[in-house]
C-alpha cells in the first residue's frame, strides 16, 4: 500500500470519526432539549434530519473521490433517501397538528424515524453512521424508561467513540503485520 493511500485512508478515518462525534453530540443535545421542551425538541429533530443528510452526503463524497462517476449516483440516492425521511417526518407533524399525538410522542417518533433512516443510510456510507442510528434508537427507548437518561446516553456515546477508535487502531495494527 503506498504512503499516499495510507494518508488518505487515515484522513478519511479522522473526518468520519469527527462526523461520528459531532452527530453523537448533536443527538445528545436534541435529547436534552426534548426532555426540557418537547415542542423545541420536535423542531430540533426536524432540523437534524437535514443535518444528517448533509453529513451523509459529505461521507459519500469522501468515499467517491476515487470514483468520480459514482458521486452523482451517491448524491441522487442520498437525496431520495433523506427527502423521503423528511416527508415521513412531515407526516408526523401533520398528525401532531391534528391533535392525534402529543408533542412528546411526536419528538420520540421523529427520533425513531431518524434512527431508522440513519441505520439504513449507514449500509451505504459506512458502519459509523449505522452506529449513530443505533444510538438514536437506544436513546429513544432509554429516555422513556430511565429517569436520568442523559447520563446513561452520554456513557453510551463515549463508549461508541472509544470502541470505534479502538477498532480503527486494531485494524491499522493488523494491516501493518
Amino acid at each position: 500500500m503506498s504512503e499516499d493511500i495510507l494518508i488518505t485512508e487515515k484522513k478519511r478515518f479522522h473526518i468520519e470519526e469527527a462526523i461520528l462525534v459531532l452527530l453523537l453530540i448533536l443527538s445528545l443535545v436534541g435529547i436534552g432539549i426534548m426532555d426540557f421542551s418537547p415542542a423545541d425538541g420536535y423542531g430540533y429533530w426536524l432540523i437534524l434530519v437535514v443535518v444528517f443528510c448533509l453529513f451523509a452526503m459529505i461521507i459519500g463524497w469522501l468515499q467517491s473521490k476515487h470514483r468520480a462517476d459514482d458521486f452523482k449516483i451517491i448524491l441522487r440516492e442520498q437525496s431520495i433517501h433523506w427527502f423521503t425521511s423528511l416527508l415521513i417526518v412531515g407526516g408526523i407533524f401533520l398528525i401532531h397538528q391534528s391533535g392525534r399525538i402529543a408533542e412528546e410522542d411526536a419528538g420520540l417518533i421523529i427520533l425513531l424515524i431518524l434512527s431508522l433512516s440513519t441505520i439504513l443510510d449507514g449500509l451505504r456510507v459506512g458502519w459509523r453512521f449505522s452506529l449513530v442510528g443505533l444510538f438514536l434508537g437506544v436513546a429513544a427507548v432509554v429516555s422513556v424508561y430511565t429517569p436520568h437518561f442523559l447520563w446513561v446516553e452520554l456513557g453510551i456515546a463515549i463508549l461508541i467513540v472509544a470502541v470505534t477508535i479502538a477498532w480503527e487502531l486494531w485494524m491499522e495494527k493488523k494491516a501493518q503485520l
